[in-house]
């Protein structure tokens, strides 16, 4: 029976990560590059604003706090364990298509940011409420749409957001701590509670102190890894950028799957690990603390900076240049992103496994924490304030039974579900556009003038 399930899902899953997504998400990420004058020039400004706090601003969190809950949901088991699975089922040629999909991603986490706080709204007890289906509300008058994505948005939180997320934690904590996945289960379940239902101030607090440790921790560990490996990082870099074009052998007994299966792993990896254009992360900028929508999105659009350009992009240099110095290492028998990773990082002695078992704890219980938000939002959204409960009671439900739930079954599901949400955000980035130019015209040389049009208070989430 699971045997069918799987088979059925993956074949929905070549179906929507097929060419028409590709050119989607792509053509959406390139088209949003031009039409914002190349926005990716000003990622900088961007990472000195999300330091920078703007408290007289209508908001719930600051803006730092915004992009902490963000990155804590897009620097998860995606830049580990995914990154490693794009690697194993695409080549290395996978690790170009991700790192690219993260450059020109960038302008699209901008503009989707900049219509998400555009059109937020404020709930009469004073919280915020913003993201891609307020935007196809009310700037395109699409509720219908909206609720979709909200609906999506929802079941997507379970998966991508939580089930996979704990599922790694258990088998890194099994494989090194011998500790059984039920009890780490119930361990994260428990962890969980207590920081969701404080809600997204919680969370934000929680994530500022996290997220940067979590990321100076894994990244130290690459660049060890790369000094041991440093042979072998101008070849690594010749042979991700050739076989992400052509079919092929390299040095080490790397093999190239061909550009489709190198594209369709490196994007649908790049997407779960950075999120621009599924829709996800606006909903943690919509509560940020800021004067204009553009200041905002600049500040957002850096987590897909940090996230693939910098943290993928390290652990896919990692992986090319660990295989090419291991001979010993059997491409053909890999499938499992999560043993080709632990083999990178064996390379450090003693302190390697520690390394990667922070580093998946860290990171896949941060995502825990920013997708319970996400979720909770998109809930609202449909099913209004009644349904939160009910939503964070199921969601620590589901990581507890996570680690007992087969690991390829549930990616495949969180693929699926990440491409369907994806459709309708790139549909309102890509028809509010006009609007995006405008305001970035606007703001972008006046980043401190502050935005003229009042937040509106909406009664209907109360019921």
């Amino acid at each position: 029976m699971i045997d069918t399930i799987s088979s059925v899902l993956k074949s929905v899953q070549d179906v929507v990560w097929g060419w028409g997504m590709i050119a989607l998400l792509l053509g959406t990420h390139v088209f949003m590059t031009l039409r914002t004058g190349f926005i990716q020039k000003k990622v900088f400004k961007g990472i000195r604003l999300s330091v920078t706090k703007d408290p007289d601003a209508e908001g719930e969190v600051s803006q730092f706090g915004a992009l902490t809950t963000a990155l804590a949901s897009t620097i998860g088991t995606g830049n580990i364990v995914g990154v490693g699975t794009a690697v194993a089922l695409g080549g290395p040629g996978a690790v170009f298509w991700c790192w690219i999909t993260g450059v020109f991603g960038i302008a699209t986490k901008y503009s989707e940011s900049l219509i998400a706080v555009k059109y937020r709204v404020k709930t009469e007890d004073g919280r915020m409420q913003g993201g891609c289906m307020y935007a196809l509300e009310r700037g395109l008058n699409m509720k219908w749409l909206g609720l979709i994505f909200a609906f999506l948005g929802g079941f997507a939180s379970f998966g991508i957001g939580c089930a996979t997320q704990v599922n790694a934690i258990a088998n890194i904590c099994k494989e090194n701590l011998n500790i059984p996945v039920a009890i780490t289960g119930a361990v994260v379940a428990v962890c969980a509670a207590l920081v969701i239902f404080g809600g997204i101030k919680t969370i934000a607090n929680v994530c500022e102190k996290l997220v940067p440790f979590m990321a100076f921790f894994y990244v130290v560990g690459c660049l060890i890894i790369l000094g041991f490996n440093y042979d072998f990082i101008l070849p690594a870099l010749k042979t991700i950028v050739s076989l992400a074009f052509q079919p092929g052998a390299a040095a080490g007994g790397l093999v190239g799957r061909g550009i489709m299966m190198a594209m369709q792993y490196g994007i649908a990896r790049g997407l779960f690990s950075n999120e621009s254009g599924m829709g996800s992360a606006p909903i943690a900028a919509a509560a940020a603390q800021t004067r204009n929508p553009v200041r905002q999105a600049l500040v957002s659009s850096t987590g897909t900076f940090w996230d693939t350009v910098v943290v993928c992009a390290m652990t896919g240099l990692v992986l090319v240049t660990s295989i090419m110095k291991n001979s010993a290492i059997d491409m053909g028998s890999i499938t499992d992103g999560g043993e080709l990773t632990t083999m990178a990082f064996a390379q450090i002695p003693v302190l390697g496994p520690v390394i990667l078992v922070v580093g998946i704890i860290s990171f896949a219980f941060s995502t825990v924490l920013g997708w319970a938000y996400y979720g909770e939002r998109c809930v609202e959204y449909f099913a209004g304030k009644k349904g939160l409960i009910p939503y964070r009671l199921l969601y620590v439900l589901v990581a507890a039974v996570a680690p007992v739930v087969a690991l390829d079954l549930v990616w495949t599901v969180a693929d699926i579900l990440n491409a369907l949400m994806a459709i309708p955000n790139l549909i309102a980035v890509l028809l509010l556009s006009p609007m995006i130019v405008k305001e970035t015209k606007k703001y972008i040389n006046n980043l401190d003038d502050r935005d003229e049009t009042p937040v509106p208070v909406i009664k209907r989430k109360k019921k």
